[in-house]
């Protein structure tokens, strides 16, 4: 069972997590313009059959490609260890897990929003944020201080 946070405890760690999610975005865009150059040239190479590639430029390209990808995970895997999840990085959307009234549903959040505003059950996702009131706030709790 995952970590659950009160909203309190969610804001406060969400100054960390928007920066660790920008870096993550970043890594990402830079990931698929990678790609993207690699496959170019192999498409070029497939087009023309065979034409001469500089091997030294795609072998340094799929490298950068590689260190992007195991970097990009490395932060992912850093937010995750948080207890939050990443959901969206083209977006820059991550979740966190609260209960309310017993059941697990998250506390939702998108990168360009002043604090945490939104929650949503488990299976309604992204589309079904509903805002946070004072039912909400009166019934949702994180685990137990240790």
């Amino acid at each position: 069972m995952g970590r659950h946070f009160t909203l309190e405890e969610a804001e406060r760690l969400l100054p960390r997590v928007q920066e660790e999610l920008r870096q993550a975005m970043i890594l990402r865009a830079e990931y698929g313009k990678t790609e993207a150059e690699i496959e170019a040239i192999l498409r070029r190479v497939a087009l023309v059959g065979g034409s001469v590639v500089n091997h030294q430029h795609v072998v340094r390209l799929q490298s950068r490609r590689d260190a992007l990808g195991a970097r990009l995970k490395e932060v992912i895997q850093g937010i995750h260890e948080y207890g939050c999840l990443v959901k969206d990085l083209e977006i820059g959307l991550i979740d966190f897990p609260t209960l309310f009234r017993g059941e697990e549903v998250y506390l939702c959040w998108r990168m360009g929003e002043e604090g945490i505003q939104f929650w949503h059950r488990v299976e309604e996702g992204y589309r079904g944020r509903k805002k946070i009131d004072a039912e909400f706030l009166t019934h949702h709790r994180g685990d137990p201080a240790h």
